[in-house]
């Protein structure tokens, strides 16, 4: 069986937990930050987990992560 090439932009986005959830961070952080309030952008550093019908397709993108 050959090895899976994991996706590269996916492999910068994504890590999975100990518990085999995907984690991600949340959009909306890079720019045009200056409308955005102080408390908004701090919940937007938080990480947040995939939601459940798009785990399947990124674990198939991250397979050896």
């Amino acid at each position: 069986m050959p090895k899976i090439k994991t996706h590269s932009g996916a492999k910068k986005r994504f890590k999975l937990s100990k518990n085999g959830k995907v984690i991600r961070a949340h959009a909306n952080k890079s720019h045009i930050l200056n409308k955005k309030t102080r408390k908004r952008k701090r919940g937007l550093r938080q990480t947040a987990c995939a939601d459940k019908t798009n785990v399947a397709q990124v674990k198939r993108l991250i397979p050896y992560k």
